[in-house]
């Protein structure tokens, strides 16, 4: 079983502080975003491998990050490979579900995997949805009650059958469906990697991974953990500073 992270994007909007730095290493707190996230990765049982997919731009600070945690062990055992997607800029980029393609061709035996965009520090412990997911057959995403609508039309919005069912995720939607929005934290089946192979040949559109997990909503079985928590969404300058006030109070 194996996580992957990605963590490949150029951030423009948060120019300049991300001009020739990656977001996901911006300090919060004092520790840098990623951290966060993989403080919670290593807790799971089974996984085995991390593979992170980084730009060619922003590689050898990965490769720097996981030296500087190699040397101190801070993760024992676990395996953490960095992969570069190739892409120098952010117009000729792969796009998440390019990258997420990458990482799984790289692995012989995908499993059961967890998929994460490196910019999140999630408020909420991913033990106990991973041992749910493990017992599972299907698919899932994690669905945040958001009653802000302006929040919701600026997201992955999600659409629900019977049985915490999700048949669509819209993005950005004008009218949202509904309260429940998608952080990129997705658990994929080993099936993933032919539905993701059928979505990249059919879409032109490679970039926001919502894209491909509303055509795997529609074409497979997806349900969702619904979770009355939140997330720090590092977005934008502004939410960046105030992730960072939040995380100084809580450790300080």
């Amino acid at each position: 079983m194996n996580a992957i992270l990605l963590c490949a994007g150029f951030a423009t909007r948060m120019y300049p502080l991300t001009r020739n730095f990656p977001k996901p290493l911006l300090p919060v707190g004092d520790r840098p975003v990623l951290d966060y996230l993989m403080d919670q990765i290593a807790e799971l049982p089974e996984i085995s491998e991390v593979h992170l997919v980084s730009n060619a731009k922003f590689y050898d600070h990965f490769l720097l990050w996981l030296e500087n945690h190699r040397n101190h062990g801070t993760y024992g055992s676990l395996r953490i490979l960095i992969h570069n997607d190739g892409c120098l800029e952010n117009d000729n980029r792969l796009g998440a579900a390019g990258d997420l393609s990458l990482a799984l061709q790289s692995i012989d035996e995908p499993g059961k995997t967890i998929v994460s965009g490196g910019d999140n520090i999630y408020q909420f412990s991913l033990a106990p949805l991973w041992g749910d997911f493990v017992r599972d057959k299907e698919h899932r995403v994690v669905a945040l009650a958001e009653k802000d609508i302006s929040k919701r039309q600026k997201t992955g919005v999600l659409e629900f059958a019977d049985n915490d069912r999700v048949v669509r995720l819209h993005e950005k939607p004008e009218k949202p469906s509904s309260q429940w929005v998608c952080p990129p934290l997705y658990f994929f089946q080993d099936s993933v990697r032919e539905s993701l192979d059928e979505f990249l040949a059919s879409s032109a559109n490679h970039d926001a991974p919502g894209h491909f997990i509303d055509f795997l909503c529609q074409n497979d079985v997806v349900k969702a953990f619904r979770l009355e928590s939140s997330r720090l969404d590092i977005g934008s300058i502004e939410s960046y500073h105030e992730a960072d006030q939040l995380m100084r109070r809580e450790f300080y």
